[in-house]
């Protein structure tokens, strides 16, 4: 028979189990609390840093990356500083730029007389031998058509470290409503970073008839050939399939080399 002490004993080792099973549920859901809290901290720090390395806040980089254009990332923010090329070609000659590229070769014809400052500046770097080895990193296939080259670091912000002025601006005819005329076909114009006079040595190649402001000097002319070369490069697309990126073929300049007819 239990005996009132031994009662009394039974209940308080009973009440104090009780006490220890609350303390440890509480000690348990206070680390648990303390767990979802630290994952909710480590979430909302990575999205940060992923948001602040991505260029998210980044509002110079957004400003030119949503361009959607051949001026966007045309040229670096803060471009190395080099002496622009003096003169040194014939004025009212007739020159032609042969791109020798791992999907084939593109020529086109420059004239002088129209945009003599774009065509000295491209035989002068030509001739250093500028863009061997060089990669056309971008292809766009919506609203307009073109392949970018000209960048030796193939990111879109390299030039040459100097600028040259814009020249036959008024050549493709009269703006429209939109303020736009139309790049033809086979044309060869350049990129800028979508402020006057800051065209360096990035270049676009027109596959498609293309609508754009009439502020990327036209300076060439791809030959038929080169022309067939340009459209096959297109047709393959982009490496991601979307409406602008790097073409799924990569085009390599090898070569580029400009003559005088």
């Amino acid at each position: 028979m239990v005996t009132s002490d031994q009662r009394r004993r039974q209940l308080a080792r009973e009440k104090y189990e009780r006490q220890q099973k609350r303390r440890v549920e509480a000690r348990k859901k206070s680390r648990q609390r303390a767990a979802v809290i630290g994952a909710a901290a480590a979430v909302v720090i990575a999205t940060l840093v992923g948001l602040i390395v991505g260029g998210v806040f980044d509002s110079e980089k957004d400003t030119k990356d949503t361009a959607a254009d051949p001026s966007a990332s045309a040229t670096p923010p803060e471009p190395k500083q080099s002496p622009s090329p003096e003169m040194a070609i014939d004025q009212k000659g007739k020159y032609a730029f042969a791109l020798k590229t791992s999907a084939g070769d593109i020529t086109f014809a420059m004239d002088a007389a129209k945009t003599p400052q774009t065509v000295n500046s491209f035989k002068s770097l030509a001739d250093k031998g500028y863009f061997d080895n060089t990669k056309c990193h971008r292809l766009t296939a919506g609203g307009i058509f073109v392949l970018q080259c000209g960048d030796p670091e193939g990111t879109g912000r390299g030039g040459p470290g100097y600028t040259i002025p814009d020249e036959n601006l008024d050549s493709l005819g009269k703006p429209n409503e939109q303020g736009q005329v139309i790049y033809p076909a086979g044309t060869v114009a350049m990129a800028n970073t979508g402020q006057p006079g800051s065209g360096g040595s990035q270049f676009f190649l027109v596959y498609k008839d293309s609508p754009l402001t009439p502020t990327y000097t036209p300076f060439g002319k791809i030959d038929a050939a080169g022309l067939k070369v340009l459209e096959e490069i297109a047709k393959a697309g982009t490496v991601d399939g979307g409406q602008d990126g790097a073409p799924k073929t990569e085009v390599k300049i090898e070569k580029g080399s400009v003559t005088q007819n």
